[in-house]
């Protein structure tokens, strides 16, 4: 092989390389959210059971906290009794977080109490499809934040309203 021609193979190779690295991040990216969206679907299957052993209520819990090592009502120590395992709450794109406080999610502590009939959020009220319980902490995925909606649906697409209910803000 001459040295032209192997400067042409190693072009060809930086090429593909080039296409290719961009590419598999962001499969990777959307391979994690996938697997967040799962998280939190999983979430949901818990809180429906800790409902119904709880004549219907939402748990109260503090939205988060600070380290593993502080005892308080939050997301993962109540609901781990009703998960097959704390990695439930570990968002892929989280870890970190995850390791340091137990979960990768934040929970409306606004809802703290309520029964999903009876939960209002921003004068929404009869639309538990538009109520957001859990939430990814941070903007872990580039594009879109993924939520837990009190019908028990994870979606990364936003669907409440903040204003009156034509739409327009005050």
């Amino acid at each position: 092989m001459t040295l032209t021609e192997m400067m042409f193979v190693i072009a060809i190779i930086a090429i593909l390389a080039g296409i290719g690295y961009p590419l598999g991040v962001r499969m990777l990216g959307r391979a994690r959210e996938s697997a967040c969206l799962t998280n939190l679907a999983g979430i949901g299957g818990a809180l429906d059971v800790y409902l119904r052993d709880h004549g219907g209520r939402l748990p109260e819990l503090r939205p988060g906290r600070g380290s593993k090592k502080i005892d308080a009502p939050v997301l993962d120590t109540v609901l781990l009794e009703y998960t097959q395992t704390d990695r439930v709450f570990c968002c892929p794109a989280g870890v970190k977080e995850f390791n340091k406080t137990g979960c990768s999610y934040f929970w409306n502590s606004a809802m703290n109490g309520s029964t999903v009939a009876d939960a209002t959020f921003f004068n929404m009220r009869n639309s538990p499809e538009t109520i957001p319980l859990v939430m990814d902490k941070e903007a872990w995925h580039p594009h879109d934040t993924n939520i837990l909606y009190a019908d028990g649906s994870a979606s990364n697409k936003i669907r409440f309203k903040i204003g009156n209910s034509q739409g327009k803000g005050k």
